[in-house]
């Protein structure tokens, strides 16, 4: 039984850092622009079929270019229609996301069908790892290792470079850092490709995890708001937290109560706010109050 705890566990541990490259890049989105980004998951699934179709016809390293490709679309379409909302009531941002990310559905649909494509890991990382009790594949800790990086490498990005002090600072008081002579709209369109590009990544990374299909966005979106909500709005320490339990708890209830796992996440949040409103690391942003 603790073998089986254990390895469950470490199942879970990879899991929540997916959800914390989907969620990370969705709250600085919302933290910096203010737009509440439905269409975050569709990025997710758009950078899993990209990988797909880049490992078809190249091969799989060929594959790792997707979550640039990811954030390259996520630059067009700030520019096309993102970039309208900014100022304007809430609500209309998240209709046109939630209509974008129905449109990228469709658009996946069409171009690749709605059948579940296969997507190997690479021939490298077949195989099975053993730590004493722990039995992992070795793609699995792959991911584990690449997620880490990631998110260290993200956050001394926004500690220690300029541009991250800017994302920093901007998603706090956006309007103070455009009286410094700061060009918001660049700050603006490069938050959001990076938002687009984590996301890409997580797809990229999940492809031969998961299956893929056009609706796998909703498999990604919502917990993604979930690990938002529990951390605490613009806290990465929190997504980082709010991810790990959430993949954990859905990991030990799909083992232990199966029937549970898709409302795990939803009564663990629930327990949390009723304990803290603003989630385990919120602090009282002005801006949105």
């Amino acid at each position: 039984m603790l073998d089986m705890i254990l390895s469950q566990a470490v199942n879970g541990l990879v899991l929540g850092f997916l959800y914390v490259l989907i969620a990370i890049g969705l709250s600085i989105i919302f933290g910096m622009l203010g737009i509440v980004n439905f269409a975050h998951g569709a990025f997710f699934a758009i950078g899993a079929y990209l990988a797909y179709a880049l490992n078809k016809e190249f091969g799989w390293w060929a594959a790792l270019a997707a979550p640039l490709l990811t954030g390259l679309t996520g630059v067009v379409v700030e520019m096309v229609l993102i970039r309208h909302l900014y100022g304007k009531e809430p609500l209309l941002g998240l209709i046109l996301t939630f209509a974008l990310a129905l449109l990228a559905e469709a658009v996946l649909r069409l171009v690749f069908g709605g059948a579940p494509v296969p997507f190997a890991a690479p021939k490298f990382l077949a195989g099975f790892v053993e730590y004493g009790p722990i039995l992992i594949t070795k793609y699995r800790m792959f991911v584990l290792a690449t997620t880490v990086l990631v998110l260290v490498l993200f956050w001394a990005f926004l500690a220690y470079t300029p541009y991250g002090r800017i994302i920093r600072a901007g998603s706090r008081d956006p309007e103070m850092v455009g009286l410094l002579g700061i060009n918001l709209p660049i700050v603006f369109t490069g938050v959001f490709s990076i938002g687009c590009l984590l996301a890409g990544l997580g797809g990229l990374l999940a492809a031969p995890l998961w299956t893929i299909t056009p609706s796998m966005a909703a498999g990604a979106i919502m917990p993604a708001f979930v690990i938002v909500t529990i951390g605490g709005l613009g806290s990465f320490l929190g997504a980082i937290v709010a991810g790990l339990l959430v993949g954990i708890t859905t990991a030990m209830t799909i083992q232990f109560q199966p029937e549970w796992s898709g409302a795990a996440m939803y009564i663990l949040m629930a327990a949390i706010l009723l304990i803290r409103p603003r989630g385990l690391f919120g602090e009282r942003w002005e801006r949105f109050e």
